[in-house]
């Protein structure tokens, strides 16, 4: 079973901020494979089961806060023994921008908390990352004031294309794998 995990802050504050653009697209994918993400206290989050062209796969949005994810992904491949290699983990990028995506198979926490948890309670750092552009903040503007801002109203507009883009590259990510992905997508 494939586990895709979309990062962000839970509560209505934080919902079209740029830090939840991964729970942005796993609503998206809920919504697409027409599941209803559930309370899943054991886990630590929210969870759904989907099957995706004929691959089940669990969807996990942390609510655990972002600098914690890693605690929920962890119980979550624990008790599914999901191998490494079949966990993607969708998140914003301040190095990317917005629209822009790029798909890993491993890789560093590249200055991302979300990411940085969950290669600390995976003891690992060797699954798939989608990371979505999000533009770097101008000026002197604080970073984490940044990435708990609203997107701007362009980005608004923009951002059904950019989370269907996304959609597209988890569906590939499933079915095809992580270079196919990478070589469509990146």
């Amino acid at each position: 079973m494939k586990l895709i995990v979309g990062l962000g802050n839970p509560g209505p504050k934080y919902r079209l901020t740029r830090h939840n653009l991964g729970f942005l697209v796993l609503d998206g994918l809920a919504a697409q494979q027409k599941v209803l993400l559930r309370n899943s206290s054991g886990n630590h989050g929210m969870l759904a089961k989907a099957v995706i062209e004929g691959i089940e796969c669990s969807l996990l949005m942390p609510m655990t806060f972002m600098n914690d994810s890693g605690l929920s992904v962890k119980k979550l491949a624990d008790r599914a023994g999901t191998p490494l290699e079949d966990i993607l983990i969708v998140c914003d990028d301040l190095s990317l921008s917005f629209g822009k995506m790029r798909l890993r198979p491993s890789g560093s926490a590249g200055g991302h908390n979300g990411l940085k948890s969950i290669i600390g309670h995976l003891g690992s750092n060797q699954f798939a990352r989608l990371r979505m552009g999000i533009d770097t903040p101008k000026g002197e503007a604080d970073t984490v004031d940044y990435v708990l801002s609203n997107f701007t109203p362009a980005q608004i507009k923009a951002l059904p294309d950019f989370i269907n883009q996304a959609l597209e590259c988890v569906t590939c990510w499933v079915t095809k794998g992580a270079e196919v992905a990478m070589n469509k997508y990146n």
